[in-house]
């Protein structure tokens, strides 16, 4: 059997510009004389940086096929993804990816996909952990009005980073809390939308950001919880626990992700044996990781270069429910 592992792609990179140059400069030039430092040190650090960042896509047809056999229950969305590289391949044109909603069950590797799907692009992935979040500011910055205020995540990607269509990963969206007044979703609807994303502007620098191009992944539990209006700027993908077979093709790409990323996997076989395998896919796949990392450690106490059934130690957490076998 053999097993797929993504591997990052090359990438077709133009320039785009994420903000003006004059917008900043103009902004420096109005501070007043107690304004915040940390303000005048982040305009002066965007001067220095310049304005413009790769926006990326592959240069050819990316290795979609072998993300879908790794992650065989997400065949739904990369089918949409694979028909907007398709379109703009061989032209000057950029990639545009529609937000991305993943509803699903906890541990069936959303966030995992968000991260392949970044390696598949070509470009970056940053994380927001909306759970445990509390106000909208992480994502839009606070005023620097404020003591410690910083910019928000959407303005650090893209001024701090390398690219201007990094993959933004908003997790357990229906898991945000907070009151009217500090709406952890607030900037998501100006954020979410083409063109106000265009010239979004971030609380803390108070100049407009192109986040026109960031690809955009949701993940969530319940749709229930998430505002009728987001819910319409997102394509909404409902993604099934893996069944027995897919189950086995996850654990076999987790198993050599692991064995690939480190210097002594090489001493272990390229493939886990069945039964193992079968012991493995009684977890969900973010059990799976743990489980099989803890596995290699007891092979190896026990003197093996190979993997076992009674290797596969599974805590209550990371069991697998019935559904979906």
């Amino acid at each position: 059997m053999t097993t797929a592992v993504v591997k990052q792609e090359l990438a077709v990179a133009s320039f785009s510009k994420v903000y003006s140059l004059d917008d900043v400069e103009t902004a420096l030039n109005d501070l007043s004389e107690g304004a915040s430092e940390a303000l005048r040190a982040t305009y002066e650090k965007m001067l220095k940086a310049g304005n413009l960042r790769f926006c990326v896509k592959p240069n050819r047809m990316p290795s979609i096929d072998d993300l879908a056999d790794a992650l065989p229950n997400f065949e739904e969305p990369l089918a949409d993804i694979r028909k907007q590289i398709a379109l703009c391949l061989e032209t000057d044109d950029r990639l545009e990816l529609m937000p991305m909603l993943l509803l699903g069950e906890p541990g069936i590797g959303k966030t995992h996909f968000a991260k392949q799907l970044a390696r598949l692009l070509g470009t970056s992935c940053h994380y927001v952990a909306m759970s445990s979040l509390t106000a909208g500011w992480i994502l839009s910055g606070a005023s620097s009005q404020w003591r410690n205020a910083k910019p928000g995540k959407v303005f650090d990607a893209l001024v701090n980073g390398s690219y201007a269509n990094p993959v933004m990963t908003v997790d357990e969206i229906d898991k945000a809390t907070g009151d009217a007044q500090y709406d952890p979703l607030g900037a998501l609807y100006a954020l979410l939308e083409h063109d106000t994303a265009q010239t979004f502007i971030d609380e803390f620098a108070e100049v407009p950001i192109n986040a026109g191009n960031v690809v955009w992944i949701a993940t969530a539990n319940d749709a229930r919880a998430i505002p009728e209006p987001l819910m319409n700027r997102m394509n909404v993908y409902e993604i099934p626990a893996p069944d027995r077979d897919g189950a086995r093709r996850i654990g076999q790409t987790i198993y050599a992700e692991i064995r690939n990323a480190h210097t002594w996997g090489a001493r272990f076989p390229e493939t886990l044996g069945d039964a193992p395998l079968d012991a493995l896919t009684q977890a969900s796949p973010r059990g799976m990781r743990r489980a099989m990392l803890n596995a290699f450690g007891n092979a190896r106490i026990d003197g093996r270069h190979h993997v076992e059934a009674r290797d596969i130690e599974l805590d209550r957490n990371s069991r697998r429910k019935a559904i979906g076998f």
